[in-house]
């Protein structure tokens, strides 16, 4: 476990990133007495400063939501991590490669709520009754710590659950109007399909991985809140991206098309 100062040293170095371009060392190499906690505490105080600057909290992300993916990470369960407004891009609009460190893609569903939602003791059911509707998205992964050889999960935990920003389309669709464990969608990267998955990766059911996220955030203390849209981890693995790069996430049960550009 790491004293104060030393969360407060490292919450400095991550945000310098943004200046100096340069992304860190792996912090479990760095500061080996690192622990998870001080991971959540270190990616807690990064957004509280967020809002301090006049950013709001649109939403959450969660990561990690395969066994493979867990395991690789040396993890037994996914992670989170809250997105300011910032982090949300449109779709069909050029994104600047140049703002992110190393990105990469991913696709998924995003839950937008209709009511607020705090754990314990939530159950899938009860997402069920808090959402609103699911739109398509596309994560946008990135490193602002790392990456390299030996990251764990507290690495990235304390880098924002290494997301970058996340592009939703603007195609709601109803949970009762399909079978959200069964949605197909593919990865398409400059006119080639790259990876399809189905929708069931996601812990087996995506509504699980929202219940999981309350669940989790009840032991902090936070709600779901009304709007607040839920990435909840992609269907196949992450692809690299570079300026000049066209992503097509394409779904079917009625979902859909995102499209994004990078420039």
């Amino acid at each position: 476990m790491l004293d104060a100062p030393t969360r407060d040293r490292i919450l400095a170095d991550i945000i310098g990133t943004y200046s100096t371009r340069q992304s860190l060392p792996l912090l479990t190499k760095s500061h080996p007495g690192i622990e998870m906690d001080d991971a959540y505490a270190i990616q807690k105080a990064f957004t509280e400063r967020r809002v301090a600057q006049g950013r709001q909290v649109r939403g959450f992300k969660v990561g990690l939501t395969s066994k493979v993916m867990q395991e690789s990470m040396g993890s037994t369960e996914p992670d989170f991590s809250a997105m300011t407004d910032d982090l949300f891009l449109p779709e069909d609009t050029p994104i600047d490669c140049g703002r992110f460190f190393y990105p990469l893609i991913e696709i998924e569903i995003a839950f937008v709520m209709k009511s607020a939602l705090k754990g314990p003791g939530i159950l899938p059911v009860d997402v069920l009754r808090a959402t609103d509707f699911v739109l398509p998205a596309i994560e946008i992964v990135d490193f602002r710590v790392g990456p390299g050889p030996g990251m764990t999960v507290v690495d990235t935990v304390a880098d924002l659950a290494a997301c970058g920003a996340a592009v939703l389309g603007a195609n709601p669709v109803r949970l009762e109007d399909i079978d959200i464990r069964k949605v197909t969608g593919q990865m398409i990267i400059n006119g080639k399909m790259e990876h399809e998955g189905m929708s069931s990766a996601v812990l087996g059911n995506p509504v699980t991985a929202v219940a999981w996220l309350a669940n989790k955030l009840g032991e902090f203390g936070i709600t779901f809140e009304p709007g607040q849209t839920i990435l909840t981890g992609s269907f196949v693995r992450a692809m690299p991206v570079k300026a000049g790069d066209e992503v097509i996430a394409r779904f079917d049960s009625g979902l859909g098309d995102v499209l994004t550009r990078f420039v």
